[in-house]
């Protein structure tokens, strides 16, 4: 009982604390006879370290039995909007190097896979660049989308 407790207090762990989401809407795509339909689901998560700027993130969420008790593993499929929503002020230090700095993350399954979007700071355009991209390989690269926030209009 106690190994089970554990491993899932690390799955939690894994999934991250930074992701601030606001479910924005979700469409039905599949039909499922059992359980919840598959959907494409819309969340907004506002940068926790740059106050002004909220990234809108599409992605595939499956349904079915493993969907309803969380076991479900969804695809890689996913699109992302950032757009600065009022001033955009930078609180406090952000990450400037090549490898950038994870903002948000979220569980996409069970224990190995994760969506997660990652911040970078073009110093020579003065943009924001955020990525969103997969834990799981797919074919040897994860899937990716990407969108620029200026800081300056």
């Amino acid at each position: 009982m106690r190994k089970l407790a554990g491993i899932a207090l690390f799955g939690m762990l894994l999934a991250g604390t930074a992701a601030a989401q606001t479910r924005i809407g979700e469409v039905s795509t599949t039909f499922r006879f059992v359980g919840p339909n598959d959907k494409v689901l819309v969340e907004r998560y506002d940068d926790p370290k740059v106050e002004g700027v909220a990234c809108y993130v599409s992605r595939a969420d499956t349904g079915g039995l493993s969907g309803a008790v969380g076991l479900a593993e969804d695809p890689s499929r996913f699109s992302i909007a950032c757009r600065a929503v009022g001033p955009v002020q930078i609180r406090g230090e952000i990450d400037q190097g090549k490898k950038g700095e994870e903002v948000f993350t979220e569980r996409t399954s069970f224990i190995f896979k994760s969506m997660r979007v990652t911040r970078f700071f073009d110093t020579q355009k003065q943009v924001l660049v955020y990525l969103v991209w997969s834990t799981k390989l797919i074919d040897g690269s994860p899937y990716n989308a990407v969108s620029v926030v200026p800081l300056k209009p």
